[in-house]
Formats: structure tokens, C-alpha cells, sequence
């Protein structure tokens, strides 16, 4: 339903875009990541043809966003960073205004209005003048008017933005719902937020898709220039913590707590298999009974920030 080609985009002498290619396939949830300044808006408004790359193209429902612009709208929904409302409407007045502009009418334009007021919890503002709405209620406002005419692909630029816990609750059970008979391609620098929700995940720093796929695929898939470990000693925690700082395959040993009996470690280590094979011999050489010994997953955040790392190990600045 979504496929960017080789799309480039620059902002006179900055590269906002470097090549970017992807797809999204029919009724995927796909969270778009990255840092303020990645390129994340600027690859939403290309798709939705508010502006036009400077080189390559991308297809929305199989229509060419650069030569047949038109098509490609009429089965968007689009929700910029900052909703598009007119202040001097009330929320009824601009709801059916943008519905009458998609082409909506009559019977059918009364049923979407009434949909979008109840799942987008507008209801108890839908008589209130515009400039009158909180930043919440502004949000909602600019989802409704996305999802007006029932489109078929829908692109949101931080969908939850100004929503409280309750409301970003309730926003997350109706993209879920969306995402039933529509394809969601959504923005988010907030980690949580698009693991919560997304199939996929798409990672973009610099300009750069750096990374995608599953929750699970980008954490196997992420940095493991160290790996990490659990082991549980039934023995005293300084001796415990002596013994494992001797230990040349182990780059750092941290207090957990007690568990299973004993004292619990987090280890950092190059290999995972030396690690094992040191701890082993140490427990056999001790006597020491070994309660557990496990690897860990790299945390979800762990490995979005990895993506980010330069050469020297600093994060970027942006």
C-alpha cells in the first residue's frame, strides 16, 4: 500500500533525505523512528504529496505520489505534526467542512461525522469553536479530520501528541481497530509508544533508513559489541563481586539483588560463550553452588540508541 523509492530530499545545502526505500504491505501498523531532525516529517509529507522529492518517488495504493498526486490523496488521511484546524469554526463547522471537501454529502456524510465524534472522543467539544480546544482536544480534532472520508492508507505525524495517559490509551485502541481494513504509517520519537503499537518498525536517523522490522528482529539484530548475561552465586556478595571482577572475560559485574537463593549479577561481556565457559570453571573451582545462568535480550531502547551511535561511540546530537 506505501512503497518509497530511492526518495531524496534537500533543504538547500542540508540532506534531509539520502536514498530512502521501503515498503508497507496491506493492514501493517508501522512506527517511524527517529530523532528530532531525522527526516520523519519530511518523508510524511512527500508521501502525502505536500511536497515533492528531488529525486526518486514513492506509491500510495499504487498511485505515483509525483504524477498522479490527486489519485494518491483521495485514499489518504493525513495528520500533520500540527493539526490543520481554523480557529474560527466550531468542531461540527470544520468536520463537515473537510468532509464536504473530500466529497462526502448527505446521509453518508451525517453517519462519518457521527463515527468520527465518538472514536475520536470529540463528542463533549463537537459545538465548541476551535481556538476554545486544549492541546488534547486539538489532537483528536486533527485525527477526525484525517479519518473523515474512511481512507484506505492513513499517515500520522505524532498521533499522540498533547493526549494524556487516557486519552493515548484510547488513541492506540482506535488505531489498532484502524488497522483492520486500513494500512497506518505513523511518527513517533517516543520509544514506548511505537513498540506498543507497531508490526514493524521503521528506524531513520540522518536522513538514512538505518534499520526495520519486528520488535524482536531489531533487537537481534542490534548492537552486540557486548553481550549481556545473568548469573546467581549462593555465596557472600563481596566475594562474589571479587571473584567476578578477576574474571578476564567479564567487562563489568553489577549488583542486582538477591534471587533464587543467592546473589543476583548482571555481566557485560564480549562473548557470550567465554563468559559461560569462565563463570563454569569458577563455580567448579569454588565449590560454589551456580543458582543461574542466563543471557539477556539487549532492551528495545538499548538497541534504538545503538542505532545512533557514531564511530566513537557518542550519540548524535540531533
Amino acid at each position: 500500500m506505501i512503497e518509497a523509492k530511492s526518495l531524496v530530499m534537500n533543504y538547500g545545502s542540508t540532506r534531509a533525505l539520502d536514498g530512502v526505500s521501503f515498503r508497507v504491505g496491506e493492514g501493517e501498523i508501522v512506527g517511524l523512528l527517529g530523532p528530532n531532525g531525522a527526516g520523519k516529517t519530511t518523508l510524511m509529507r512527500i508521501l502525502t504529496t505536500f511536497i515533492y522529492p528531488a529525486q526518486g518517488t514513492a506509491l500510495v495504493g499504487g498511485h505515483d505520489v509525483t504524477r498522479r498526486p490527486l489519485e494518491a490523496r483521495k485514499i489518504l488521511g493525513y495528520l500533520p505534526e500540527t493539526p490543520p484546524l481554523y480557529a474560527d469554526m466550531r468542531v461540527d463547522e470544520f468536520i463537515d467542512f473537510v468532509g464536504r471537501a473530500r466529497g462526502l454529502s448527505g446521509a453518508l456524510l451525517k453517519k462519518r461525522k457521527d463515527w468520527a465524534a465518538q472514536a475520536c472522543g470529540i463528542s463533549p467539544v463537537w459545538k465548541h469553536g476551535v481556538h476554545e480546544l486544549s492541546l488534547g482536544y486539538r489532537q483528536r480534532v486533527g485525527l477526525a479530520q484525517a479519518l473523515i472520508h474512511d481512507p484506505r492508507v492513513v499517515i500520522l505525524d505524532e498521533p499522540t501528541s498533547g493526549l494524556d495517559p487516557l486519552q493515548i490509551v484510547g488513541i492506540r485502541g482506535l488505531i489498532r481497530e484502524l488497522a483492520k481494513t486500513k494500512t497506518i504509517l505513523f511518527s513517533t520519537h517516543v520509544l514506548q509508544e511505537a513498540s506498543a503499537i507497531s508490526q514493524r518498525l521503521f528506524i531513520i536517523n540522518r536522513g538514512k533508513l538505518v534499520a526495520q522490522g519486528t520488535p524482536e528482529e531489531l533487537r537481534a539484530a542490534g548492537d552486540r559489541r557486548e553481550e549481556l548475561l545473568h548469573v546467581t552465586l549462593d555465596v557472600p556478595r563481596q566475594e562474589a563481586e571479587a571473584a567476578l571482577a578477576g574474571l578476564k572475560s567479564v567487562k563489568r559485574a553489577v549488583y542486582v539483588g538477591e534471587a533464587f537463593g543467592g546473589q543476583r549479577f548482571q555481566l557485560a561481556a564480549p562473548s557470550y560463550g567465554e563468559a559461560v565457559k569462565a563463570l563454569n570453571e569458577l563455580a567448579r573451582a569454588k565449590n560454589w553452588p551456580l543458582k543461574e545462568l542466563s543471557p539477556e535480550l539487549p532492551s528495545l531502547e538499548n538497541v534504538f540508541l545503538g542505532f545512533f551511535s557514531g564511530s566513537d561511540g557518542r550519540k548524535d546530537g540531533a
